[in-house]
């Protein structure tokens, strides 16, 4: 089980976590839901490691693989689709098991092979969900992960996540009640 206890971060004099103490249940899927400016992507960065807490701490993550979808979809722009998701594989997938993954999200092989810097947003998008679900990991977080897809593929992929992230303890970051029912609704709030 990931667990936070009295988790404290502030930037400056603002305190955006106080004493936060929740966990994520194991082989799970868990929302987190709040408004905007309430921590919800600190929280991440600070489990993610990207972060360090002002006080409190974080068990549960010792010895773990982790992967993540940002707000921002952080990918190796000049490489293509494929490329970006085969880093995460440690070269066990190939060719052909990538570019299923890929369609899956209804990206096709032409686009696949595309350097990502040449994607819209919503494939580019498409592209981060396949590398974070891809990645052999332990840990999932999924930081507003469906934002900027339209209707039908947004459906799509987050049937894509619900069975690829089978087993996976995953954090699900959204503002959208349509995506925490979804997954089962609401887990955490901050």
């Amino acid at each position: 089980m990931i667990r936070w206890e009295s988790l404290t971060k502030k930037y400056g004099e603002e305190e955006v976590l106080n004493e936060l103490t929740a966990a994520l249940p194991e082989g799970e899927t868990t929302v987190l839901m709040a408004a905007s400016g309430f921590g919800k992507t600190t929280l991440a960065h600070l489990l993610l490691g990207l972060l360090t807490p002002d006080g409190g701490t974080i068990k549960g993550l010792e010895g773990k693989r982790i992967s993540a979808v940002f707000q921002e979809d952080r990918l190796c722009e000049p490489f293509s689709a494929l490329e970006n998701v085969r880093l995460v594989t440690a070269k066990k997938a190939d060719t052909e098991q990538i570019l299923q993954e890929l369609a899956a999200l209804d990206l096709p092989e032409e686009m696949a092979r595309k350097p990502v810097n040449q994607l819209s947003g919503g494939q580019r998008r498409r592209v981060a969900l396949a590398r974070a679900m891809a990645a052999e990991s332990d840990f999932v977080c999924l930081d507003e992960p469906f934002k900027g897809l339209d209707k039908e593929t947004k459906q799509k992929a987050m049937e894509y996540v619900k069975e690829r992230g089978k087993g996976k303890t995953i954090l699900l970051i959204t503002h959208d009640m349509e995506e925490a029912e979804f997954f089962g609704g609401i887990g955490l709030s901050l």
